[in-house]
């Protein structure tokens, strides 16, 4: 099944005999809030998800969102009306990165249909409501590990064996900036692929055949080798892996991320441009 769907083709099966589940996961790095935009307008039957407080545990060692406890997400998902076999779909502002966080959650916990809708809000042309919706409990119950991940030592061992791709802005893989966390740079041995090349200028995912081309060109695909994802605290480093997934390349993912990785001195960290 493709990971992402289309606002036309949202709005035929809504109306179908099995309405995708709808939750709206806008979020902002840094940025207000998601919420009050939600209740000033969202699509018919969308419920809010919120990033920070239901899609990550609490920031600390792990990261800055770190994986949410399985059952915990698990009850946020069940009263946002999501079944073991219901499809979802997953929308935020546009950006892309805080829906593919939803959909990798829960991909990684076992929901076999959960799409993102490409384009985000911004690719909805129908009606808005600021109507709050309270569906009936779903029977979704998480069984994590269904997506690969790589803690700090399998994502080291795999920039030296297979490709590790750094989805973070180039300017702070090089070191160049580093508003957030402790240190600038990367892991040594990943790739730079900034998320922003994954999409047109509308956020609407590239065709698969173009994101082929991309990571093809970075390595990925050669002699079938694994491919790892990382980002600044593993969230944009989910829009990469969904991308990947268009593109027929399966991919772990780093959850813990920069956030994890540059929060202990002991650990390497290189500067400068991709060597490649």
């Amino acid at each position: 099944m493709k990971p992402i769907i289309t606002a036309t083709e949202y709005a035929s099966e809504s109306t179908g005999p099995r309405p995708p589940v709808l939750l709206d996961v806008r979020w902002q790095l840094g940025g207000p809030h998601g919420r009050p935009d939600y209740e000033a307008g969202h699509l018919p039957g969308a419920v809010f998800v919120d990033l920070d407080a239901e899609l990550a545990g609490p920031a600390g060692s792990g990261g800055r969102h770190p994986l949410p406890d399985p059952e915990a997400f698990g009850a946020v998902m069940r009263r946002a009306g999501v079944g073991q076999d219901t499809p979802v779909v997953v929308y935020d502002g546009g950006q892309g990165w805080a829906a593919a966080r939803a959909w990798w959650l829960l991909r990684w916990t076992g929901h076999p249909d959960v799409r993102v809708l490409d384009g985000g809000l911004a690719a909805w042309t129908g009606d808005l409501t600021a109507e709050v919706p309270h569906p009936a409990e779903g029977d979704f119950r998480p069984k994590p590990g269904a997506l690969p991940t790589l803690d700090a030592d399998g994502a080291a061992a795999l920039a030296r064996t297979g490709l590790l791709l750094d989805a973070r802005a180039a300017e702070r893989y090089r070191g160049d900036v580093e508003p957030i966390d402790r240190v600038g740079g990367h892991i040594p041995g990943a790739v730079s692929a900034p998320t922003t090349q994954n999409v047109t200028e509308d956020g609407r995912y590239l065709p698969a055949e173009r994101l082929t081309e991309r990571f093809t060109a970075l390595g990925a695909g050669k002699s079938d080798g694994p491919v790892g994802v990382y980002c600044g605290s593993g969230v944009s480093g989910a829009h990469e892996v969904l991308a990947l997934e268009i593109a027929g390349i399966p991919a772990a993912l780093y959850p813990g991320s920069w956030s994890e990785w540059s929060a202990d001195p002991a650990r390497p960290v290189a500067t400068g441009p991709d060597p490649r």
